[in-house]
């Protein structure tokens, strides 16, 4: 009794204070008849204290707004922030949040777009203080902040012109070796799904689903982060598929994060199958396709590993065997430098091959010239017959 008498005082409380903004933003926009205190005003009825989902007709009044408005999106993107931020109010932060996925599927891709460059510049913070100031056994508290945590992540996704989700990917550094699209669906986009599914795992408020408090809200919200992670999850399958038909063509390195990567996996889809089986029972949307998850055995990922290593000690001997037989090589080609050498020398002091008569007659005929040049032999001094002899054996040597 005393319990649901503070309920109600609190959202009558809550209502006044959301009627003294709401007209507070009037006054203003009467004052400067920008159209902005239009969007305020829509943002403020749709996170109002009532216990009630967030009406579409807000939805409606925002996004129309904003299209009529040029550059009214940070100015948006800063009103929810600051009404995620100032409010004391559970069912106020939540309906904030809701809020802000709402805009992020009901607006055109260029609306989404500018809201999450609006997010990255810190326009849009998503930030529960009263969350992080209270204790977290409290079973909405604790949804709210995870909740909080999915959309932070979800901000780094879009919706392309298929309708499909995908993630905003960085330009990064090519690995040619691979063709570049498998090793962006491999090592960029899975590893990208892989941190979403987290945050979608976490998220199932399994006591708010089965409680009346918050139970319609609870409801919505489930049902647009499960949409979601249902094309997620198409996306990590086709990772998958990838990742397994290029594995024995990666580098040992390389092979070892795959395989890291398909451990992940394989606990997140036991995780995920288990996560839609409860969902079916307790979201009431019957609108869910669910996907079939298909568990990625262990024992599979296991053999994939064990296979790798063998490959890898393989490729190992192989290039030990390869710098081995070049070593051999190295030293049969120097043993056959030395005996050529020595068969050099002993041609030099031998008799008689075609390469010593060659260089004796050259030899030869240097002296004869030297001796033609000089008339009278009588006249050569000992001295310069003594130093003509060292330079024969000079040249000879050098030769």
């Amino acid at each position: 009794m005393v319990m649901d008498i503070q309920s109600k005082l609190r959202v009558a409380l809550g209502t006044m204070k959301d009627q003294a903004s709401i007209g507070k933003a009037m006054m203003y926009n009467h004052q400067q008849h920008d159209g902005f205190s239009n969007i305020e005003i829509a943002i403020l009825r749709a996170t109002s204290h009532a216990n009630s989902t967030i009406d579409d007709k807000y939805m409606h009044e925002i996004l129309f707004h904003v299209s009529n408005s040029k550059g009214s999106i940070p100015f948006l993107a800063e009103r929810i922030s600051r009404r995620l931020y100032k409010t004391k109010d559970n069912l106020v932060a939540f309906k904030t949040l809701v809020l802000i996925h709402r805009l992020l599927r009901g607006g055109n891709r260029s609306f989404e777009q500018e809201l999450c460059k609006s997010h990255v510049s810190g326009h849009l913070q998503i930030i529960i203080r009263y969350c992080v100031t209270k204790n977290f056994s409290n079973p909405l508290i604790c949804f709210l902040h995870k909740y909080s945590s999915y959309l932070e992540e979800r901000m780094s996704w879009l919706i392309n012109q298929g309708g499909k989700l995908e993630p905003i990917m960085s330009k990064g550094l090519e690995f040619r070796r691979y063709d570049e699209k498998s090793f962006d669906m491999t090592f960029r986009i899975l590893p990208k799904c892989q941190i979403l599914i987290d945050k979608v795992l976490e998220c199932l408020p399994y006591d708010i689903l089965r409680s009346n408090n918050h139970h319609s809200l609870a409801h919505v919200a489930m049902s647009n982060t499960l949409k979601e992670s249902f094309q997620v999850y198409m996306i990590f399958c086709e990772g998958i598929e990838a990742l397994v038909n290029m594995f024995f063509d990666l580098e040992s390195s390389a092979r070892g994060l795959a395989c890291e990567i398909l451990k992940k996996g394989s606990i997140q889809s036991q995780k995920l199958h288990d996560l839609y089986q409860t969902c079916k029972k307790l979201v009431e949307n019957k609108n869910l396709e669910y996907p079939f998850v298909q568990i990625i055995s262990m024992n599979h990922i296991m053999e994939l590993e064990q296979f790798g290593c063998q490959q890898n000690q393989v490729e190992a001997s192989q290039v030990s065997k390869s710098n081995i037989s070049k070593e051999i090589e190295l030293e049969v080609t120097s043993k056959e430098r030395k005996k050529d050498e020595e068969k050099v020398d002993l041609n030099f002091s031998t008799t008689p091959t075609l390469l010593s008569w060659t260089l004796e007659t050259k030899i030869s005929k240097v002296w004869v010239e030297f001796e033609d040049e000089i008339t009278n032999e009588s006249q050569i001094l000992p001295t310069q017959q003594n130093l003509g002899s060292v330079n024969y054996a000079s040249i000879f040597s050098k030769v």
